[in-house]
């Protein structure tokens, strides 16, 4: 039991449902859509999309989604992959000759088709109850009528706003300012699309005038995107990959999200005794960040689109961890020099529901950086997502550029299951930390045996490029332990993504948790 006289929240514990995500705004909708006789597909959606105006830097129509799927009255694990693919015309060959050794990350070279509504349209005519109208009705309300922006959102706004470019300066600032918090900010013209998509499903956003809007706007700019990339885009079902850790069995979305490196991670982390170790302690942070510098780096090597990756049974096999295991001086950071966690800390959006009949979803949602590409359609306002720029230009890589190809997603929802039964849909935010947090959080549980939201509310530490970044709750003895063992610190300047998880008890009754380092909570009734 937490410290009541210490800052904190307590878990939400309910019986019929709960949903779990980062603003509570978003987290009310889902749980009146619950409430109206829907299912946790219709809620998921309606609180997702609703996110993309609570939280613009994060997400939006214009990005991806991955979602995991346990059915009512079943244990099964279903996987909907909604990441888009680049456009037909988009040739790595092009912009190496151009000079380019990475993709521009504020270009239309960077954006990829929009995945995200083709698969709500899809997860709501295959699971949905109440349909995609009433899914979408919340969003467009609060289009038109605004919604008063939330602390960690104006914190996102003021930090990043800057990446806007042109029409998206006119769509997601006030006054050429971002918001504070508190001001009123409302999306009229993605209200317009979204009252399309709600009407004529995937056709009123990937064909007419909403496609053709956002072709025009990119090509403008010198993208290659043609109206034909987006009739052809097409959410995908795939069955999950596993892991076990511990007792649990963690199950994550198969390429080309990173979920496979959570997995890699754990079956490392299996070979040191954990347990044995101060959970907010030097050893555990050391341990910690040397198996994500070894899995990162099989990320990045063998990570790709579906229909690209070759060697994920090499990345899953136990002998693959004992050989990356062994590797590791429990004493001595080895040298920064691995490819690691390359590129910026990204942010995102996660939502989790659980429902009366225990339909379980695990949502999460995304355009990659902060505000993506910073492009908006000129007439709907839609802002690009900027995927395109976790492709790789090397020639011959699994990840490499290349005309519909998917490119290697930092987003991954999780589920745990235990002794068989769905036990535990989670997230963990934060871009490329992602696996790393997926890791920290399924070890809190097991190693340390912290609940769900002790296990959210602890101290973070990412090793990235270099140096191992700490959150500031970390004490200052253990940071200069970690410095003792040759780590080269970074104090995060803010926080480090952020977490949703929701355990099902045997006795039926749910418990949400909600990261305080985003708005949001968990809601019950």
């Amino acid at each position: 039991m937490r410290d009541f006289q210490k800052p904190g929240r307590s878990a939400v514990f309910a019986t019929n449902g709960i949903c779990a995500t980062s603003h509570p705004l978003a987290a009310k909708v889902a749980i009146q859509m619950l409430e109206a006789g829907g299912n946790a597909v219709d809620a998921a959606i309606a609180g997702a999309v609703l996110l993309g105006q609570c939280e613009p830097a994060m997400t939006g129509i214009g990005g991806d989604c991955f979602v995991l799927l346990s059915p009512p009255g079943t244990e099964d694990v279903l996987a909907l992959n909604g990441s888009g693919r680049a456009p037909a015309g988009l040739l790595a060959a092009d912009l190496r000759a151009k000079g380019h050794s990475v993709i521009p990350p504020k270009g239309p070279e960077a954006v990829t088709i929009p995945g995200a509504v083709d698969a709500f349209c899809r997860l709501s005519k295959d699971w949905g109850k109440l349909g995609l109208k009433a899914s979408l009705a919340p969003a467009i309300h609060y289009a038109e009528a605004g919604v008063p922006v939330a602390p960690r959102a104006a914190y996102d706004w003021a930090g990043h706003f800057g990446s806007l470019q042109g029409t998206a300066r006119d769509a997601y600032l006030l006054n050429g300012r971002p918001p504070s918090v508190g001001q009123v900010f409302r999306m009229p013209k993605q209200a317009e699309a979204l009252r399309r998509i709600a009407l004529e499903g995937r056709a009123g956003f990937y064909e007419g005038e909403v496609a053709e809007d956002m072709v025009a706007s990119l090509r403008a700019l010198g993208g290659t995107h043609t109206l034909d990339d987006f009739a052809a885009t097409r959410a995908t079902w795939y069955s999950p990959i596993m892991g076990s850790y511990a007792g649990l069995d963690l199950y994550e979305h198969p390429p080309n999200g990173q979920g496979a490196t959570a997995i890699l991670l754990l079956n490392i982390l299996k070979h040191f005794d954990l347990g044995k170790m101060d959970p907010f302690g030097a050893d555990r942070a050391h341990i910690e960040a040397e198996a994500t510098k070894l899995a990162y780096d099989a990320r990045n090597r063998f990570l790709a689109d579906p229909d690209h990756t070759t060697r994920l049974d090499h990345m899953l096999s136990a002998e693959t961890a004992a050989k990356l295991a062994a590797l590791i001086d429990p004493a001595r950071a080895m040298p920064g020099n691995l490819p690691g966690a390359e590129g910026v800390h990204k942010e995102t959006i996660y939502l989790t529901v659980v429902d009366k009949d225990r339909m379980v979803v695990s949502l999460i949602y995304s355009i990659f950086n902060d505000f993506g590409s910073g492009i908006a359609s000129d007439k709907f306002g839609i802002l690009f997502q900027n995927r395109g720029a976790a492709f790789s230009l090397t020639e011959g890589h699994p990840n490499e550029a290349g005309p519909g190809k998917r490119p290697m997603h930092t987003i991954i929802p999780a589920m745990l299951k235990q002794g068989g039964r769905v036990l535990m849909p989670f997230g963990v935010m934060g871009g490329q930390y992602q696996s790393t947090g997926h890791a920290r959080f399924v070890t809190n549980i097991t190693d340390f045996g912290l609940d769900p939201q002790t296990a959210i509310d602890a101290p973070r530490s990412f090793a990235e490029k270099g140096h191992l970044r700490v959150e500031t709750t970390y004490d200052p003895a253990v940071l200069r332990q970690l410095e003792e063992k040759g780590h080269t610190l970074s104090l995060n300047e803010g926080p480090m993504g952020g977490a949703q998880a929701i355990r099902i008890h045997p006795d039926g009754v749910l418990e949400g948790a909600s990261d305080p380092r985003k708005d949001g909570c968990a809601l019950g009734y």
